[in-house]
């Protein structure tokens, strides 16, 4: 049974007894599983709390939302969506903010923080910084006009991080089909949803450092991309093909709707127009060739295949009941 001095014990009897609408609730309580209406009772107004800050960031900068998905994604895929990667480096620990996946890339972490003020200030030591981060990527994603999710709600956050696992378990932007494949798989995904999910690059940018090799052809991977040469052109100026010039320059993931979120990613990659090596290796005598192609042609089919994704995405590895803890600070454990 899960111990809050924030909340209202519910005795298992109880449970019975509730309407349907609450059923999430016990199960939460007493189960320790997630469900949708895990804070009806004890805050009820966080959603919406964190809906007009999410909201209000993206339309300030449109990046926000991109960002937003990603930290979630790679707090997810290292240890479990936990919060972990939210965890500042301290004299005596290293997080995951500083492993190469995220070093300077990762961004966004004052959004979460003043939503995690917000929400405490309507109800302290209730929501879980894992939890803001979970329904934050949801409306994110809504606010650039992709599908919505009833996201699972309950995980309590880790007061531990991984730097070697961050550096390890993120796909990276340079791998090939296989070790994609592979990676996805070690997390419990099919190959249809690595492609759904990699549709989220339908918004976002990256830097020039990850893509030089592919639109230069520098190295041996990358000659044998397929990439069309008129769109390789269109990237080389703002990315000289020299390491080091302009690494941190910035090019849209999905160059025809780079702010909004819909199936352009996977026509792009029909026309070789992946802007990573990752993400062209999911088309062109791919196994996955079938599901860009049926991606690509039914827009509804992506949506709802992609929020379906995002569902068993937010379950890795997660923290409930006594487990973990209900961060007062997103960027610190407490005491």
């Amino acid at each position: 049974m899960e111990s809050n001095p924030t909340t209202s014990y519910v005795p298992l009897f109880y449970c019975v007894i509730l309407t349907v609408a609450l059923r999430g609730l016990c199960a939460a309580t007493n189960g320790q599983e997630l469900a949708s209406n895990y804070y009806d009772l004890t805050c009820p107004r966080a959603l919406a709390a964190i809906r007009g800050s999410v909201l209000a960031a993206v339309r300030k900068d449109r990046r926000m939302g991109a960002s937003l998905l990603r930290m979630h994604f790679h707090d997810c895929f290292v240890t479990g969506c936990d919060g972990s990667v939210l965890l500042d480096d301290t004299p005596s620990f290293r997080g995951e903010k500083t492993a190469g996946p995220n070093d300077n890339s990762l961004r966004g972490f004052e959004v979460i923080d003043a939503v995690k003020s917000q929400v405490e200030s309507l109800c302290p030591g209730v929501v879980s910084c894992a939890d803001i981060l979970a329904v934050a990527a949801r409306d994110s994603v809504v606010a650039l006009g992709g599908p919505t999710w009833a996201v699972q709600l309950g995980r309590k956050d880790s007061t531990t991080a991984d730097y070697a696992a961050a550096n390890t378990d993120l796909p990276s932007p340079f791998m090939d089909l296989p070790a994609l494949i592979s990676s996805f798989s070690d997390k419990g995904f099919t190959s249809k949803q690595m492609v759904a999910l990699s549709g989220a690059h339908t918004i976002g940018h990256a830097t020039c450092r990850v893509f030089r090799d592919r639109i230069h052809q520098n190295n041996a991977s990358s000659s044998s991309d397929n990439i069309d040469a008129s769109f390789a052109d269109s990237l080389k100026s703002g990315c000289p093909p020299l390491a080091g010039s302009n690494d941190t320059s910035l090019s849209p993931l999905d160059a025809a709707s780079p702010a909004f979120f819909d199936n352009a990613y996977f026509t792009n990659l029909i026309a070789n127009q992946g802007l990573l090596h990752s993400d062209q290796q999911l088309f062109g005598g791919a196994s996955t060739d079938a599901h860009v192609v049926d991606y690509a042609k039914r827009p509804r089919a992506f949506l709802a295949d992609f929020a379906a994704a995002m569902v068993k995405m937010g379950s890795l590895g997660v923290i409930t009941g006594t487990d973990g803890e209900v961060r007062a600070n997103c960027r610190k454990i407490n005491g």
